[in-house]
């Protein structure tokens, strides 16, 4: 029986990277999956989706999705990256799809923004997926990040400012409760990382940072 399912990450927990995988195992096995996103993201090209770790694929658009080829079967999975920009709409009209016509349905996004809020898209998948799945991945301090923040820029990280401004390790990075809410973005990031030259998106491990324990993810 085919599900929908909703894998959230904070950021750099490699969805992207997952997506274009579970897309190419399918072509692996000669089946057929419909590669999706919505039409705002348009960071890597308008039919494009590029991970951080080198994987691209080609795609479409969530509004470009013939509905009456894959009500009539011709994909064996839709694959949604960046699923969190969905409208509410959008996410109700993958349900059939799932409960109707037995097609799994496969979205990746992040559950909430830089301010900790959720997205309209991530909210509804929430509250309507069957499955939900957390893609992990680690703040600079080695717990679990469970925040997406967005740099300032000066060394810190801003909760103002619209919800939707695209950007990757450049602009944001997945952080721990703790150091989202005290807004330290780590080595590398600092202010004073910044005035040595520091480049947001590229390791930082040469600059000094505290030591904190581990935490089992």
């Amino acid at each position: 029986m085919a599900k929908l399912y909703f894998r959230y990450g904070a950021m750099g927990s490699s969805k992207t990277a997952n997506a274009i995988m579970v897309w190419y195992n399918y072509q692996e096995r000669c089946k057929k999956a419909l590669l999706i996103k919505p039409g705002v993201d348009t960071r890597d090209g308008e039919y494009r989706i590029r991970s951080r770790s080198g994987l691209v694929a080609n795609c479409i658009l969530f509004d470009q999705i013939d509905w009456n080829a894959v009500r009539a079967h011709e994909y064996d999975c839709l694959i949604i990256d960046e699923a969190q920009f969905l409208s509410t709409e959008q996410v109700d009209q993958l349900l059939p799809i799932v409960d109707e016509f037995d097609i799994p349905v496969i979205c990746y996004g992040l559950k909430t923004d830089f301010r900790g809020e959720f997205f309209p898209g991530s909210a509804r998948l929430l509250a309507r997926a069957d499955t939900i799945e957390e893609v992990k991945t680690i703040c600079w301090c080695g717990r679990k990040a469970t925040n997406n923040a967005r740099l300032d820029g000066v060394g810190g990280i801003t909760k103002v400012g619209e919800q939707v401004v695209l950007g990757a390790s450049d602009k944001y990075i997945g952080l721990c409760r703790k150091h989202w809410l005290v807004g330290d973005p780590g080595p590398g990031l600092r202010a004073e990382d910044l005035a040595r030259g520091a480049v947001p998106g590229v390791c930082g491990c040469a600059a000094d940072g505290e030591d904190e324990e581990d935490e089992e993810i």
